[in-house]
């Protein structure tokens, strides 16, 4: 796939990630807690170097019940220490098993506690994390530059790399698809989910290298801050270029499918100038049934903190919304590499 440009003049420091899955560390925030009853138990979990489905049939077998009776909110990393709750439904009066008894090497149950609804798929707030960048190497100063930019400025809110399979090959995969070749039910979702994502990376990346993706423009279309409400496109006003310097509203870029670009004036023309170099990914997704959306252009990490804790380790603890990578922070950073396979617990999922 094509280098996506940079926004803070690119990375100025190499290192390694994820040394060890302890240097990267995810907590799952849902926004909400267990209400305490029902037919479902949401499992508070924490697992080293494992992925998300594996924990999830494990915990079905111990509790007795078949792997779609286990859900969660979203994916986790796999080489990484991450805590995420899992729900299991378990009605009627049959005995819970005992959680506490359940010994496993790669997870461990923190909590349990009743709730009344299923935990479904996207039903979270966002993600915490702490990552410590190893044998980190370049020009410091820098480096404390950008950083100060990204929390102030924030990032491109990129898909990241792991929307897009090894090498990028989903996009390939999906072009085919559309082609007419067949594939696995489970398949179509992610294929869609990758070629979408390609195209609203090439709008925003295309945004960057015009110097505007932090400048509003006319026929912008506005996302509130810490919400998908979107409004607009409105005249370009005092009240606006106040609202966004406040950090209130963000200006967005399309998510593909049927229906015309909501943008207008100069935006639209950015966005349909770039889509048009993409049509046969347009028309796939318009063909699948896919409907128009917006996604926001910037991400802001919040409670963003750096720590030079030696001078070859950089800690780097921000949380960010449901959606976003925090490849998308690092890339700003570090051009990292990750220990080659053997060296560690498990490749990243």
């Amino acid at each position: 796939m094509t280098e996506l440009p940079y926004a803070h003049g690119g990375p100025s420091l190499t290192g390694t990630l994820r040394a060890a899955p302890e240097d990267f560390r995810v907590d799952e925030d849902l926004g909400f807690v267990a209400d305490g009853a029902g037919e479902h138990v949401f499992l508070l979990v924490e697992k080293r170097g494992a992925n998300t489905d594996f924990v999830a049939r494990e915990l079905a077998r111990y509790a007795g019940i078949g792997p779609e009776a286990v859900s969660y909110a979203g994916l986790k990393d796999r080489h990484a220490v991450t805590r995420q709750t899992f729900s299991l439904h378990l009605p009627g009066k049959r005995a819970e098993p005992d959680w506490q008894a359940l010994q496993h090497a790669e997870f461990r149950v923190l909590q349990a506690a009743r709730h009344s609804r299923k935990l479904k798929r996207g039903a979270l707030r966002g993600n915490r994390f702490r990552i410590v960048l190893r044998d980190v190497a370049g020009d410091r100063a820098a480096t404390d530059a950008c950083l100060a930019a990204i929390a102030v400025e924030g990032v491109p809110n990129y898909f990241g790399e792991q929307r897009f399979g090894r090498g990028g090959a989903n996009v390939e995969r999906a072009l085919a698809m559309f082609a007419g070749r067949r594939v696995q039910r489970h398949e179509r979702g992610l294929l869609l989910s990758a070629a979408r994502s390609h195209l609203f990376n090439a709008v925003l990346a295309a945004r960057i290298e015009a110097g505007n993706w932090r400048t509003p423009l006319p026929g912008e279309v506005w996302m509130l801050a810490g919400t998908h409400s979107i409004f607009g496109p409105e005249p370009l006003d005092a009240e606006l270029a106040r609202r966004f310097g406040a950090g209130d509203i963000g200006l967005t870029g399309p998510l593909w499918g049927k229906g015309a670009l909501r943008s207008a004036d100069e935006v639209v023309r950015i966005e349909a100038g770039v889509v048009a170099q993409h049509a046969q990914i347009a028309a796939g997704l318009e063909a699948n049934g896919l409907n128009q959306e917006r996604r926001a252009l910037a991400l802001h990490p919040a409670e963003f903190s750096a720590d030079w804790s030696t001078d070859r380790d950089l800690e780097l603890a921000f949380a960010l919304p449901a959606g976003a990578y925090a490849t998308a922070v690092l890339r700003e950073i570090c051009a990292w590499t990750t220990p080659p396979a053997g060296a560690s617990a498990a490749p990243a999922e």
